[in-house]
């Protein structure tokens, strides 16, 4: 999972520094005056700033979730997983436990025989 949390981080970073970018590249090529050029640009950088940032804390939070709702169902299904481990297990000694009687009784093996014939 943490590969995933990476790639998906890698690709928010991604995202800002390209909106970021885009941004920058639309202010710049407007005709305006340096000083309110300058002033857009930091408007805008101010507000794709904050954009971004509640954009990460969102995605954090729904990664957060998809996260706690993955490790909940894996605790399930180990869960389960052991339960029916602990069941082939029991019949398992539940077998050996039958043969091991019928080895013990030898009259029996030998009562199977006769009617097996």
């Amino acid at each position: 999972m943490a590969e995933n949390e990476k790639q998906y981080g890698d690709f928010l970073k991604g995202l800002l520094i390209g909106g970021v970018l885009g941004a920058l590249a639309g202010i710049l090529f407007a005709p305006k005056a340096g000083k309110e050029l300058r002033a857009d640009i930091k408007e805008n950088s101010i507000k794709a700033l904050n954009n971004a940032k509640e954009k990460y804390h969102d995605a954090n939070a729904k990664a957060k979730t998809i996260i706690d709702e993955a490790k909940q169902r894996a605790s399930e299904l180990k869960k389960e997983a052991d339960r029916h481990i602990a069941d082939a297990r029991q019949k398992a000694k539940d077998i050996l436990s039958r043969r091991d009687k019928k080895e013990a009784e030898p009259g029996e093996a030998d009562k199977d025989a006769a009617e097996a014939q």
